[in-house]
């Protein structure tokens, strides 16, 4: 793992008085979940996890049409283009999910966005992402998130428990009604940080120079090569 500081946000949070003390605790107490959920996704893949951080927010999603619904995103990957001018692939991990979230979960969510991760890393490559597709609503944005990813068996086949943990919790999109209950009452309704993103703004654009310039190992390209290659056949019920 990088010795850069996860947590940096979070630490800037607590001394901004924007979270409170034992906001800031829990997170740190529970933060050792996180970092085993790394480590066990690089050892079922075979490759390091990108940077990530800790949000000190809870990030919703709204949709104009679907007045009623609000989706949660405990956790989001996300292009970043730095100072040098040079294209990185992130992961946001946000701090309900690590106060709230149960073991489980968070590794399923950790690996859920290694494959978004993945994913992304692949069409940049493949110069086939300049701007992602929008969806109008949360339904068509929780399958168009779906329909994209790599094959998790190929991705994390050394780890049956893992892929265990993702298809229980992304059957078709991520649903944890108890956390989400709990990330409402304890944090939103709390009025701590919450971070509004419309749905439709939800979107991917990068330009072309940055897209020629992500920095991407030959490791990285044969292990998603490699993935992308297993062709699983998929029963009503599992896997085969």
């Amino acid at each position: 793992m990088s010795s850069f500081d996860p947590l940096y946000k979070v630490r800037n949070a607590l001394a901004a008085r924007e979270i409170p003390q034992r906001i800031h605790d829990m997170i740190v107490k529970r933060f050792p979940l996180v970092e085993e959920g790394i480590r066990r996704v690089e050892q079922a893949s075979g490759l390091k996890y990108p940077y990530f951080y800790v949000e000190p927010s809870l990030v919703v999603s709204t949709s104009a049409v679907e007045f009623t619904h609000m989706g949660i995103f405990f956790a989001r990957t996300i292009p970043v283009v730095g100072d040098d001018r040079l294209l990185r692939v992130v992961v946001q991990v946000t701090a309900p999910l690590i106060a709230y979230g149960l073991k489980g979960t968070i590794h399923a969510i950790l690996a859920h966005e290694f494959m978004h991760y993945l994913e992304l890393v692949s069409r940049i490559v493949k110069m086939r992402v300049i701007s992602d597709e929008v969806s109008s609503t949360l339904f068509e944005g929780t399958y168009a998130d779906s329909g994209r990813l790599l094959e998790e068996r190929a991705v994390f086949k050394s780890d049956p428990t893992l892929v265990k943990h993702i298809t229980t919790r992304f059957p078709e999109g991520f649903r944890d009604f108890k956390l989400e209950d709990k990330a409402i009452k304890l944090w939103m309704n709390k009025r701590l940080s919450t971070t509004r993103v419309p749905i439709d703004a939800n979107v991917i654009k990068i330009p072309i120079e940055a897209m020629a310039r992500l920095q991407v190992d030959q490791a990285v390209r044969d292990k998603i090569s490699e993935f992308e290659s297993v062709k699983l056949r998929k029963k009503r019920n599992g896997y085969v």
